[in-house]
C-alpha cells in the first residue's frame, strides 16, 4: 500500500538532495493537470507535483486548440472516447460554472454538402444517439438556414449541446487551485531520465533531480520519448500542424455557432470547419499537414531531431503509403489559399477571399502504431510504479476530468494507493 511518504527530501542519482513526492505527474498540460487534481481530491495526504518542460502550463496543445465543448456525436459507440467526452463534456461544464470560467453552449450543424454524404451524417445521428448525446435531430435546407442563415447543403445534423470554452483559462484556473490544495507545480525543467533505485524513481530533469514513489506521465506531444525513458512504447507520436483563418470582424456574421463538414469515417481528423470563439472571433479550419517541429507552429518552423524521428518510424512510412493523397491534397490546402478558401465555401458560399486572415496554428500528437495505423483512442502504458498516457486525442480538452478520473482509477489499481486518503471521485 502507498502510504503518505511524509520526507520530503530524499537521494538524487548525483549524491545530493532532492525533492521527494509519493507521485509526480509529468507534464503541465489540461490532462496532466486534471490528473494532478484528482489525485488530490482522492488522496489528500500524499505528496504530490507535477513537473514541466514550459516556464508555465498549458503552452502546447491545451493552449493551441479551437475551445469547442465537443457534445460525443463522431466517436464510436463504447469506446473510451464516447464515454469519456459526454462525461467530461458534463464534468468541464460543472467545473466551469463553479471556477467562474465563461463558457457557451451555441450548437452545432455537422453539414451534408449532397446527397452522396447522406449516409454517413445519418450513421453519425446512431452514433451520436447511441452515445447519449441529448438534443440531437436532422434539420432540412430551411432550419438549417434558421439556424445559420448563410450555411448551404442539403442536411445537416443539429447537435444543440456542443459549446465553446477557453481552455487556456480552465488550465490556468486548475494551476492555481493545484498550488492552493499544496500540489508543487516545477515549471522549466525538462524530464531527461526516469531511474529506479531503492523502490523509487529518480525523475531526472534539466534543474535536478525528483525522487518520488510513482509516476504518471501526461506529456502530449512528448509522450513516446518520456515513455521511451521507460520502456519501448507501442506506439510513436506524429505531429500534425493545423493551420486556422480567422474571419475578418466584418464577416463574422457569416457564422453563428459552428459548422462542420461530415466527416471521413477513415481518419481521425474533422476537416476544415468554422468555430466561433468565446471571445467572439471566428476560426477557419484547420488543415492537417505533417509538422516538421513536435513544436512549430509557423511553416517555416523545422526541428531536425523530430523531423528525423517521424521519419524513422517504421509505422509512418506504412502510413504515407497508404493515405499520400490525402496528404498531398492537405498540403495543396496549406499553401494554396484559394483551395482553402474554396473548401470552406461548400459550407458557406458568401466567404470571399477578403474575409480571411492568416490565423493561428496548433500541433496535434497524433499516435501511429507499427503497422501505420492512426490510433484513435486513448492509449496507456502501465507499469508497476508508472504510467503513461501515450495516446490522448480529440476530444482530450472537453473530456479532461473524466480522463483523470478513469486515468486516477487506472493509477489506484496499478499502485495499490492506500484507502485510508481516499475521498469519493467526482459523479
Amino acid at each position: 500500500m502507498l502510504t503518505a511518504w511524509a520526507s520530503r527530501g530524499g537521494v538524487g542519482s548525483g549524491g545530493s538532495m532532492a525533492q521527494t513526492y509519493d507521485i509526480v505527474v509529468v507534464g503541465a498540460g489540461i490532462v496532466g493537470l486534471a490528473t494532478a487534481r484528482e489525485l488530490r481530491r482522492r488522496h489528500r495526504g500524499l505528496a504530490i507535483a507535477v513537473v514541466e518542460k514550459e516556464s508555465g502550463p498549458g503552452r502546447h496543445q491545451s493552449g493551441h486548440n479551437s475551445g469547442v465543448l465537443h457534445a460525443g456525436v463522431y466517436y464510436k459507440p463504447g469506446s473510451l472516447k464516447a464515454q469519456l467526452c459526454v462525461r467530461g463534456k458534463a464534468a468541464m461544464e460543472r467545473f466551469a460554472t463553479e471556477s467562474g470560467i465563461e463558457y457557451e453552449t451555441c450548437g452545432k450543424l455537422i453539414v451534408a454538402i449532397d446527397d452522396s454524404e447522406l449516409g454517413r451524417l445519418a450513421e453519425l445521428e446512431q452514433r451520436g444517439l447511441a452515445n447519449g448525446v441529448a438534443g440531437l435531430r436532422m434539420v432540412g435546407p430551411e432550419e438549417m438556414r434558421e439556424i445559420e442563415p448563410h450555411v448551404a447543403g442539403v442536411r445537416a445534423l443539429h447537435v444543440p449541446g456542443t459549446g465553446i470554452i477557453d481552455y487556456g483559462r480552465v488550465v490556468d484556473v486548475l494551476a492555481a487551485q493545484l498550488r492552493a490544495a499544496g500540489v508543487d507545480l516545477h515549471f522549466g525543467r525538462r524530464v531527461i531520465g526516469l531511474d529506479r533505485r531503492a523502490g523509487t524513481v529518480v525523475i531526472r530533469t534539466s534543474q535536478g533531480d525528483l525522487v518520488t514513489r510513482r509516476v504518471v506521465s501526461c506529456a502530449g506531444l512528448q509522450s513516446d520519448r518520456v515513455a521511451r525513458l521507460d520502456s519501448e512504447p507501442e506506439v510513436g507520436i506524429v505531429p500534425f500542424r493545423g493551420d486556422y483563418y480567422t474571419l475578418t470582424p466584418a464577416a463574422r456574421h457569416l457564422c453563428r455557432g459552428l459548422i462542420y463538414p461530415v466527416p471521413d469515417p477513415a481518419l481521425p481528423f474533422l476537416g476544415v470547419h468554422f468555430t466561433r470563439r468565446i471571445d467572439g472571433s471566428v476560426w477557419a479550419g484547420p488543415n492537417a499537414v505533417l509538422a516538421t517541429a513536435r513544436e512549430g507552429y509557423r511553416r517555416r518552423d523545422l526541428d531536425l531531431r523530430d523531423l528525423v524521428g517521424t521519419v524513422r518510424q517504421r509505422g509512418f512510412h506504412r502510413m504515407v503509403r497508404r493515405e499520400w493523397r490525402t496528404g498531398a491534397r492537405e498540403v495543396w490546402r496549406d499553401v494554396v489559399k484559394r483551395a482553402y478558401l474554396k473548401d470552406l465555401q461548400r459550407y458557406v458560399p458568401a466567404l470571399a477571399a477578403h474575409h480571411l486572415q492568416f490565423g493561428p496554428s496548433g500541433v496535434r500528437a497524433q499516435a501511429i502504431a507499427g503497422n501505420g495505423s492512426l490510433v484513435d483512442d486513448f492509449t496507456l502504458a502501465v507499469s508497476p510504479d508508472s504510467v503513461h498516457v501515450l495516446n490522448a486525442p480529440s476530444p482530450a480538452a472537453t473530456a479532461s476530468l473524466a480522463i483523470a478520473s478513469r486515468l486516477v482509477d487506472e493509477v489506484d489499481r496499478a499502485f495499490t494507493l492506500t484507502a485510508a486518503t481516499a475521498i469519493a471521485p467526482p459523479p
